[in-house]
């Protein structure tokens, strides 16, 4: 199948966005969305601390979470307004007085709170990966496709970002070149864990180290980077090979604490390099893209463009970035592609969710596109708990066609 056509005929979101009990537009008065989060772990709570700062666009109703600690650490930041605490999820689902829900669960459970959250009416916000499988991806884009008035918006942040936009604009304009390899890393020198003040709810704290509940380290870390290229280039791997063990931490974990996936991309002639470890901080969040003009350099706030040194002397402006006139081979570290760093990428993604559920327009990271790379993160791990070479077969494109593709 074609790649290039996955969204093609995926329609946009249409007609009025704003579910339930909420103000409406009047003269220059915007509508707040009514906002409920779900599941109050480390990244509940991070999606909280923004969504607090963007009080013209959303005000948090309701929260929820199974564990009584994390309840009341979520209490704990709310320290004014009204809202509602629920430890059973449906029943946040049944209050009306929420338009819209933040999925922060484990990964396990994303598809099943997405699906009941769409039954329920609300738009979602859910974070990444998508879904825990390929069937699971397909099920969640049959279920949107048939409420195309709610938004479903997927939490890959870091492609809301100027910087990112900006990096995907030079790519299109041929400043790189021909691209032919990535290099990404996401790499930390600990143990991934949470403390457990009780033994019995150490696979509800650490659900991250069980197979049965989560993808991991490319699922909760290289999967940004991977959907980022996946954005970028329109296109996805052909075949994924990877290798991965637990060579750091003995302590009972399943999922791999040492990880390297190749994807590779034939159509563009790109290999695709995607590690991480709990062993190292020393490169931290490192995306190399690598083309025979030129290699950007990303963090996920701040990037650099550093030309070929053969290619300086024929290409003396480059797209205007960051305004100069010339890009000067620099050992410092290349041009910044953008004057000064950009917000944290959740504040973006929220902000284009406020649009989203405000007009009705698709978000750039959607139902669809979060499909693709979740079948990119299900084959990665395939390959590497497997040992073995995945290629992208039909069960995969069925997904993709299944979108309007």
């Amino acid at each position: 199948m074609k790649r290039r056509t996955f969204l093609k005929g995926a329609g946009l979101l249409t007609g009025s966005a704003l579910v339930g009990d909420v103000d409406v537009f009047a003269g220059n008065r915007r509508a707040v969305i009514k906002i409920g989060i779900i599941g109050c772990g480390d990244r509940g709570r991070g999606m909280m601390h923004v969504i607090q700062g963007l009080k013209d666009q959303f005000r948090i109703t309701a929260i929820c979470d199974i564990l009584d600690f994390r309840l009341e650490g979520a209490r704990s930041l709310l320290k004014t307004g009204t809202f509602r605490a629920y430890k059973n999820y449906r029943e946040l689902l049944e209050d009306n007085n929420v338009d819209a829900v933040v999925i922060a669960v484990p990964l396990y459970l994303h598809y099943p709170v997405a699906a009941d959250s769409l039954q329920a009416g609300k738009h979602l916000y859910l974070e990444k990966t998508m879904t825990f499988d390929m069937s699971q991806a397909l099920q969640l884009v049959e279920l949107a496709k048939q409420r195309p008035r709610q938004v479903v918006q997927i939490g890959h942040q870091y492609r809301y970002s100027p910087l990112y936009y900006k990096v995907k604009e030079m790519i299109g304009k041929g400043v790189l070149g021909r691209v032919n390899q990535i290099d990404c890393r996401w790499d930390r020198n600990g143990n991934w864990r949470r403390p457990v003040p009780d033994p019995s709810l150490e696979r509800q704290i650490n659900w991250r180290m069980y197979k049965a509940y989560s993808g991991g380290l490319v699922a909760e870390l290289l999967s940004h980077q991977i959907d980022f290229i996946n954005w970028a280039f329109d296109t996805h791997p052909s075949s994924v090979q990877a290798a991965g063990g637990i060579d750091i931490f003995k302590d009972g974990r399943e999922t791999f604490d040492n990880v390297q996936v190749m994807f590779r991309y034939p159509e563009e002639g790109i290999i695709g390099n995607f590690g991480a470890t709990c062993g190292n901080a020393s490169d931290g969040y490192l995306f190399k893209i690598k083309g025979t003009q030129g290699t950007i350099s990303l963090l996920t706030d701040r990037g650099v463009f550093l030309p070929e040194k053969n290619a300086v002397s024929k290409n003396e402006v480059v797209d205007g970035v960051t305004g100069a006139s010339k890009i000067a081979w620099n050992k410092e570290g290349g041009t910044p592609i953008l004057p000064a760093p950009t917000k944290d990428g959740t504040w973006y993604a929220l902000m284009d969710f406020y649009k989203a559920v405000s007009s009705g327009k698709l978000p750039d990271s959607n139902v669809y596109t979060g499909a693709k790379t979740a079948i990119c993160v299900h084959l990665a791990n395939q390959a590497l708990y497997n040992q073995e070479v995945i290629h992208w077969g039909k069960d995969a494109d069925a997904v993709l066609l299944k979108t309007g593709a």
